[in-house]
């Protein structure tokens, strides 16, 4: 029987990170859901019971180095080398930055864009061995936001993590692209609506979200986008 191939999403929530585990599951491929949050997890995973093949859930800090390396090494035992990654992770206190301490600053640096980093590199080292021997290569999908290209009063702790992430993307795709490895930044540009639930028309529906990230893994390698922005057709942009 031939393996399923693997999708490892990073930064699994209720919300993106949820749709897509599903999407990528619905793709006949098996799944590793990654976060901190041991009890989220669970619930994801049993979410996503039934849809071909289940999620697997892993506990990882994104910002640990040592961390990241025993992931890729425990999904590569269990499922496989990954053919798509996504870093979905991110947090940020909101407020002024003359009341933001060092220390929260810092943080919402590490998870916006040194755990990009962490897990783009493992991921590609992981990557580029299975083409040096002779197989396929991969993707790696970087979650950005409306932060990414504009920093806004009271947002700096989102905005200065969002545009290293999105830096680190185009460095990554024109070092790896000429070797097999499609690196993209998504761009989203608006709020995200409650997976399974009811947005309202000024929200962005995470599984159609979900649905462009799987485009953009299909996308053969003479036509690969490097940046694609995703909005509400109602928001002003």
């Amino acid at each position: 029987m031939k393996a399923a191939k693997v999708a490892v999403i990073v930064g699994a929530g209720p919300g993106l990170g949820f749709a897509l585990a599903q999407r990528f599951a619905h793709a006949e491929m098996s799944v590793a859901l990654v976060a901190r949050n041991a009890a989220r997890l669970d619930g994801l995973a049993s979410a996503c019971c039934g849809i071909v093949h289940s999620a697997h859930p892993y506990i990882c800090d994104a910002t640990d180095e040592a961390a990241v390396d025993q992931l890729f090494a425990a999904v590569e035992a269990d499922l496989g080398t990954p053919q798509v990654v996504v870093y979905n992770a991110g947090t940020y206190v909101p407020g002024s930055v003359l009341e933001t301490s060092a220390a929260d600053f810092e943080r919402c640096w590490r998870v916006g864009c040194l755990g990009g980093f962490l897990v783009g590199r493992a991921a590609a080292r992981a990557m580029l061995a299975r083409i040096e021997q002779g197989g396929e290569g991969g993707t790696l999908l970087f979650t950005g936001a409306t932060a990414s290209l504009r920093g806004s009063a009271g947002f700096h702790n989102l905005a200065v993590g969002k545009a290293g992430l999105r830096s680190l993307s185009q460095s990554m795709a024109r070092e790896l692209g000429p070797r097999g490895i499609h690196v993209a930044h998504i761009v989203i540009d608006g709020r995200i609506g409650p997976a399974g639930g009811e947005a309202s028309a000024s929200m962005l529906d995470p599984a159609a979200i979900a649905d462009a990230y799987y485009q953009l893994h299909c996308q053969p390698r003479s036509a690969w986008t490097q940046e694609l922005d995703l909005r509400p057709w109602c928001e002003k942009f």
